[in-house]
């Protein structure tokens, strides 16, 4: 059965469900399966809760289902659910930004979205689905009052753009950077650009297709296709032809900045509510999008001074006893050392920094959580905590702790008062839980 096949049935039952504990009357059951978990042994149950058709990959499970309702038995679950998605989102003559990227690309498609929604009605990843089973989902949320879409997408391995590009079929990219993330998957830095560069490679293909590109990222710069429209940002005036402009004016905590529209453009301030200088570069191409899409300034700075970030990405807490800077979500080298390049420039006493080891980084892992000590060697914290095992044999005058539970117990003996806090580490080490203990 193909995908226009499978899309069919879809129209007949536009409901999908991959939970089997989720099972809405009427909806397609789609049967995934992954290293830890197989639906396919719960397809007879989906339909016996109500969905109207299973799509299976297993064989045996096929064959002995003799109930009343359609079972589809196919090779590849996961592919035919990518398939199906991708049917639907060419329902739609839309535009589709694609936004991918070792670190900010939650925040940038976040900010894009606040400016594409001053005009027009839009649709965006939800959460972190960004994954081969998250953009499907997500482009199944696409409907007839959907005027552009954006969509995140994430990866760990090589392939993994460019069968997310290949699902959403984008025509529009951004790569906000490349840096050293998910090592143990790519294997390299070379990987992760190779990797990020898909999305380029995908857009090469689709005529009219336009890339949004940091100008001042001599990698990406370097990967972008001959012959493809390219629309530039840059924090260096001199450059020339770029469409947008930007510049720092204050990070006290929260970054204000001002941008322009080419060289002779107009200066725009905006005072933001995020924390850190790195997401200059993140504002700058939510500007070049808007401006594409014909957003006028005013609408542009009205959507950027009112986004506040959520979800543990660089947030400004202020709690009873202390001031947090919670980015707690992820971690690897280049964010971790923007995040205390960040917190060293701010002019904010005493300083604290409670740091988590950073995951997937494979081989390289030793060498980059020493690097991280080194650098902390040169930054001015009063306090420095340390937390995962990856810390714990470097020789460091800081205080460390095996996990996040040893953090806590720490905390509810000698809580920390009147400080200015850095939490910054991978999601696996749940530093998120800290915020409400200090």
């Amino acid at each position: 059965m193909d995908s226009k096949e499978l899309y069919a049935i879809y129209e007949q039952h536009p409901v999908i469900t991959t939970d089997s504990r989720d099972c809405p009357e009427g909806s397609i059951f789609i049967a995934l399966k992954g290293e830890s978990f197989d639906g396919n042994q719960f397809a007879a149950q989906a339909l016996d809760k109500g969905c109207a058709v299973a799509i299976v990959s297993d064989e045996q499970v096929y064959n002995d289902y003799h109930g009343n309702k359609q079972m589809i038995l196919v090779p590849d679950t996961l592919q035919a659910y990518k398939d199906m998605a991708r049917e639907h989102r060419r329902r739609f003559d839309i535009p589709v930004i694609a936004i991918t990227g070792t670190n900010g690309k939650t925040t940038t498609k976040e900010l894009v979205r606040a400016v594409l929604a001053e005009r027009y009605d839009e649709m965006a990843t939800e959460g972190n689905f960004n994954n081969d089973i998250g953009v499907p989902k997500t482009l199944f949320r696409l409907s007839v009052m959907h005027e552009i879409a954006v969509v995140e997408m994430g990866a760990s391995h090589p392939g993994d753009i460019k069968t997310l590009a290949e699902t959403a079929e984008p025509t529009c990219g951004l790569i906000t950077n490349v840096g050293k993330a998910h090592l143990q998957g790519f294997g390299s830095l070379e990987g992760v650009i190779h990797t990020k560069g898909e999305l380029y490679d995908n857009l090469a293909k689709r005529e009219g297709s336009v890339i949004f590109i940091n100008a001042d990222n001599e990698y990406l710069m370097g990967i972008l296709p001959k012959g493809v429209k390219a629309e530039y940002y840059t924090q260096d005036e001199n450059k020339p032809d770029a469409q947008v402009y930007g510049k720092i004016i204050a990070c006290d905590p929260f970054l204000r900045l001002k941008w322009k529209n080419g060289q002779d453009g107009e200066w725009h301030e905006v005072a933001t509510h995020l924390i850190g200088s790195y997401n200059l570069d993140n504002v700058l191409a939510a500007v070049t999008v808007g401006l594409h899409f014909e957003l006028t300034p005013e609408q542009i700075c009205h959507a950027i001074e009112n986004y506040i970030p959520a979800n543990n990405r660089s947030q400004l807490t202020e709690t009873e006893h202390n001031h947090l800077i919670v980015d707690a979500y992820n971690a690897n080298p280049t964010s971790m050392a923007a995040a205390l390049d960040n917190f060293s420039m701010m002019e904010v006493s005493p300083k604290m920094a409670i740091l988590g080891e950073m995951r997937e980084l494979g081989d390289s892992s030793a060498e980059e959580h020493h690097r991280v000590v080194e650098k902390l060697a040169n930054c001015p914290f009063d306090e420095v905590w340390l937390v995962g095992k990856e810390f714990k044999d470097i020789d460091c005058p800081y205080r460390k702790f095996d996990d996040v539970e040893e953090v806590k117990a720490a905390i509810a003996a000698n809580r920390p008062e009147g400080c200015y806090i850095l939490i910054k580490g991978s999601n696996g080490t749940r530093l998120f839980q800290l915020p409400e203990l200090l």
